[in-house]
C-alpha cells in the first residue's frame, strides 16, 4: 500500500527550518512595508526650491533686511535653499502669509503666533532671543509692556492720563494692544477705550514712542525692548519720558516654520538660529537684537498668551 507522503508527520528540524524560514519571509515582507511607508510618508513632506523669510513690520524693516543677511545666508547654506524676503505691510500680512503658505519661516509678535498657530498648527515655534538687559529691558527670553509719556507734559499717573490721546501699536501686537485691553483694563477697571480719549494704531513700537517725544500722542504702550532701540539709536533719550506702568513678563517674539516641511529642511532651520552665537558673521545681527544667544521655544511657553487672548475675547463676546 503506497503511503501518503504529505501526511506523515514532519520531524522536529523540519519544522523549525520551515518555521525559521517562514518567520524570516515576514520579517522581510514586514521590513519592507516599513520602509515603503517610512517612504511615502517621507514624499509626503514639503521640500520647496527655496523658503520664504518675513518678519513683522518695524519702523526700520528695510534695515533690518540686511542686518538679516547673515541669517538668511546662514539658513541658504545649512538648508541649501534660496532664501526670498517677504516685506510685510503688517502683523497680519506675516500670519496671512504663513496661513497660504506663501511664507515657510517667520518671526512674529507672541499675540500674533497665538492667532496664527490657533487657526493653523502646522505653523511651529522653535525659538526666540535671550535678550541683554537694556534701559527698560530686563535680562532673559522675555520682555515687558510699558506705557510710557512724555517728561515735562505733567501726565505721571495713571489717574493724569484719563480722558487723553493714546498711542497702540497694532491690533496683532501683544504689549501694544492685546496687554493695554487685557491687564492694563484691569487697573482701570473699565475698557481702555472707555478711560482714553481715544486710542490711535501708530504701526510700530518706535513710531509709538517717537509720537510720544513729539506730543503726537499723550502716552503709548511699547515694549521694553523696543522702546531701548529707539533710545540708543539716539533718535530720544531715556530721561525724555516717564515710565507710568509695566506689565508682567511676556515671552519674546517667536521664531516659527510651517511644521509640513521636511524633517531635515526644520532641523537646518533650527540650528540656523540656535547656532547664531557660533557664527562670526552673526554678531553684527545679534547686537542690534540685543542677544547673545538663541533658546529653544515651544508651543506650551505661549500659553500665557493664549490665556489673555481668551481672556479679550471673553470680554468682547460679553459686551
Amino acid at each position: 500500500m503506497q503511503r501518503n507522503i504529505s501526511k506523515l508527520p514532519m520531524s522536529a528540524s523540519t519544522i523549525s527550518r520551515r518555521l525559521t524560514t517562514g518567520l524570516l519571509s515576514i520579517a522581510v515582507t514586514l521590513g519592507f512595508s516599513l520602509t515603503t511607508i517610512t517612504t511615502v510618508r517621507a514624499a509626503e513632506c514639503e521640500n520647496p526650491d527655496s523658503l520664504t523669510f518675513a518678519i513683522i513690520p518695524t519702523e526700520e524693516t528695510v534695515a533690518e533686511l540686511q542686518l538679516y543677511k547673515p541669517v538668511t545666508d546662514r539658513m541658504a547654506k545649512l538648508t541649501g535653499k534660496k532664501i526670498e524676503f517677504f516685506m510685510p505691510t503688517s502683523y497680519a500680512s506675516v500670519v496671512e502669509g504663513l496661513l497660504s503658505k506663501f511664507v515657510d519661516v517667520a518671526v512674529l509678535g507672541p499675540y500674533s503666533y497665538v492667532i496664527a498657530n490657533s487657526k493653523d498648527a502646522d505653523i511651529e515655534v522653535f525659538a526666540t532671543y535671550a535678550k541683554k538687559p537694556g534701559h527698560l529691558q530686563e535680562e532673559g527670553p522675555g520682555y515687558k509692556g510699558v506705557l510710557v509719556s512724555r517728561k515735562g507734559s505733567g501726565l505721571k499717573t495713571v489717574q493724569d492720563l484719563k480722558g487723553t490721546l493714546i498711542g497702540l501699536t497694532d491690533p496683532g501686537s501683544t504689549s501694544g494692544n492685546l496687554v493695554p485691553r487685557v491687564v492694563f483694563s484691569k487697573v482701570i477697571g473699565m475698557d481702555i477705550d472707555n478711560y482714553f480719549k481715544r486710542a490711535v494704531y501708530t504701526g510700530s513700537h518706535e513710531l509709538s514712542t517717537v509720537a510720544v517725544h513729539k506730543g503726537k500722542v499723550d502716552a503709548a504702550f511699547v515694549a521694553s525692548h523696543r522702546f531701548d532701540n529707539v533710545v540708543n539709536k539716539g533718535e530720544v533719550k531715556l530721561d525724555d519720558f516717564n515710565v507710568i506702568w509695566s506689565s508682567p513678563p511676556i515671552p519674546q517674539d517667536p521664531f516659527v516654520y510651517r511644521n509640513p516641511l521636511c524633517d531635515d529642511i526644520k532641523k537646518n532651520i533650527r540650528a540656523t538660529f540656535l547656532g547664531l552665537k557660533d557664527d562670526p558673521n552673526a554678531q553684527a545681527f545679534l547686537n542690534n537684537v540685543k542677544s547673545n544667544t538663541f533658546v529653544p521655544m515651544s508651543s506650551s511657553d505661549y500659553d500665557v498668551i493664549r490665556d489673555l487672548k481668551k481672556a479679550k475675547d471673553a470680554k468682547k463676546a460679553a459686551n
